[in-house]
């Protein structure tokens, strides 16, 4: 498994922010799927398959600036439900 650098992480962590801002603020199928796609992403770089926990793992990476495997937190990869 490719480990995430912090660059990478706060990447996406953007990427996703800005999905779900945009999906609250004028709900589309174009936002809907940019949100999926984001969350999927974000859970895919963290080794977890619910994004709010893919969000706590990625902002608990960036803490401890530690590697996923070096913190523990690398698991199997599931499909997201966002």
């Amino acid at each position: 498994m490719l480990l995430p650098t912090p660059a990478d992480l706060r990447a996406a962590l953007s990427r996703y922010a800005d999905a779900v801002i945009e999906d609250e603020r004028r709900s589309t199928p174009d936002t809907v799927r940019r949100r999926e796609d984001t969350a999927y992403t974000l859970c895919v770089m963290t080794g977890v398959s619910d994004v709010r926990e893919a969000v706590s793992t990625a902002d608990t990476l960036l803490r401890r600036g530690a590697p996923a495997e070096e913190a523990g937190l690398t698991g199997p990869v599931g499909v997201v439900a966002a």
